[in-house]
């Protein structure tokens, strides 16, 4: 019986220190698994905070580019305002300068295939019109003006007959 005591106090020995040796590997395999959660919290918390970063810079970004987009809009706004403004002094401008011009109808050209006003050659896009008025030269679209049904007279003879014009 003593021998068979001895025995088992022998295997309760070993396995105590093989329980103990388990204890041992397995706090340090705690330990090392504490120390890999304590540095994915950490990576975690860098990720989080350059994640928060990119999109405070999107935000900026985007506002500044909103600002922009505004202001090329504001500016392409005042660049249609100043051409509209443009196009009514060259309207305006057109209308002063059109009484300018000697009121007396000029002398057909000697040459059939030149505007009796300008002076330019008709070619195939610039057409030929004779004044259904006074002179009956032959003017360019330019040197003319639209009379609805009577055709079109030149400018000259249409100021004589619409002097309220000028």
């Amino acid at each position: 019986l003593p021998q068979r005591l001895a025995s088992l106090a022998a295997t309760a020995r070993e396995e105590t220190w093989q329980s103990r040796q388990q204890l041992q590997a397995q706090r340090q395999e705690m330990a090392r698994l504490q120390e890999e959660l304590s540095r994915a919290r950490q990576d975690g918390e860098r990720w989080a905070s350059a994640l928060q970063r990119a999109q405070r810079e999107a935000l900026e970004r985007e506002a500044t580019r909103g600002a922009e987009q505004a202001r090329q809009q504001e500016l392409v706004r005042d660049m249609k305002e100043r051409l509209l403004e443009l196009l009514r002094e060259k309207d305006a401008l057109w209308q002063k300068t059109e009484g300018i011009d000697s009121p007396v109808p000029s002398p057909v050209p000697r040459d059939p295939g030149l505007c009796a006003r300008c002076h330019k050659d008709f070619r195939l896009l610039s057409r030929r019109y004779n004044c259904s008025r006074l002179c009956q030269g032959k003017v360019c679209h330019t040197c003319s003006v639209d009379m609805g049904k009577h055709g079109r007279c030149c400018l000259i003879c249409y100021q004589q007959r619409h002097p309220q014009a000028t």
